[in-house]
């Protein structure tokens, strides 16, 4: 995956700056341009009184504008980043940025976390379900607080890796998107053990951590222009087993489900548990996602 051109959806509140600066960090460190995007709501489709229409519309442009300069006023000293800025009437946040990202050509689309979760953590809102069973490109959240707290630069790409065809294409997008921003990557996965002492169980738990690892090594192969690390992290739950890691300046890189649609971010119950678990922000790649016209399938490919 080359990541050439970054769609932010931004609102006026502290989750508009979560996403902003980590759209920012992904087009710094992969050259690309970013367009910083505000969805409204439209134009009343019903007609009503003129003066009533008008007076919405207006009061819907004004406080769009004044969006827009906020989401200025915060990159106004970027000067290494091309940034536009763009308008969008639609019902929902999450379809708006779907059209938007179809329309400007956006490989991936960033937002912050819904409001209510606790700090460094991601909560799913109902513009992060529009996004994750709709969109055609990748779908960054960034975590409470991640705009005052973020790092100088995203240091790791961290995959989600399971043995399966979505997970190994998950790799493969990774490792071109590590070598385009020059990080290393990172393959985990994760064991779920039931904290039993059963004498059948350990035994099944160790043949299992045997096979991850080998599943893990084997996966890592062919990736040597990039620095690639393995681990088998495990607890008695998805938080427990990604606390028992570093995700210090990381983004974790996860695969749709194998079930959802074709050429679509879908979200599998395993993936929601990671994205609510994960102290770091998360990207969700779709399945089978559509190349760029005459990339041939190879740009980027490390």
């Amino acid at each position: 995956m080359k990541i050439e051109h970054v769609l932010a959806g931004f609102i006026p509140e502290s989750r508009g700056k979560d996403g902003l600066w980590l759209a920012l960090l992904l087009a710094r460190q992969s050259g690309a341009r970013l367009t910083v995007a505000h969805v409204h709501a439209p134009a009343w489709t019903t007609p009503g009184p003129g003066k009533i229409d008008a007076e919405w519309q207006a009061y819907v442009a004004e406080e769009a504008a004044l969006t827009i300069a906020q989401a200025r006023r915060l990159l106004a000293d970027v000067d290494d980043v091309p940034i536009d800025y763009v308008l969008h009437g639609n019902r929902g946040s999450g379809r708006g940025l779907v059209q938007l990202a179809g329309r400007t050509k956006a490989d991936v689309v960033v937002i912050g976390s819904a409001p209510g979760g606790g700090r460094g953590r991601i909560r799913l809102g109902s513009t992060a379900d529009q996004l994750l069973h709709a969109s055609p490109v990748p779908v960054a959240l960034a975590p409470r607080g991640y705009g005052e707290e973020h790092p100088p630069r995203i240091q790791r790409l961290t995959v989600a890796y399971r043995r399966d065809p979505a997970s190994g294409e998950a790799v493969r997008q990774a490792a071109a998107t590590a070598l385009q921003m020059d990080v290393p990557l990172r393959l985990i996965t994760l064991v779920l053990s039931g904290g039993r002492q059963a004498r059948i169980e350990e035994e099944m738990l160790n043949r299992l951590r045997e096979r991850v690892a080998t599943d893990l090594k084997a996966a890592a192969r062919g990736h040597r222009r990039v620095e690639v690390d393995v681990a088998v992290l495990e607890g008695r739950s998805v938080a427990a087993a990604l606390g028992n890691t570093d995700c210090e300046g990381s983004m974790l890189i996860c695969a749709s489900s194998e079930t959802g649609p074709l050429r679509r971010v879908f979200l599998g119950d395993i993936s929601s548990k990671i994205i609510r678990a994960a102290p770091c922000p998360v990207m969700m790649l779709p399945r089978n996602p559509p190349k760029k016209p005459g990339s041939g399938g190879k740009q980027g490919k490390p």
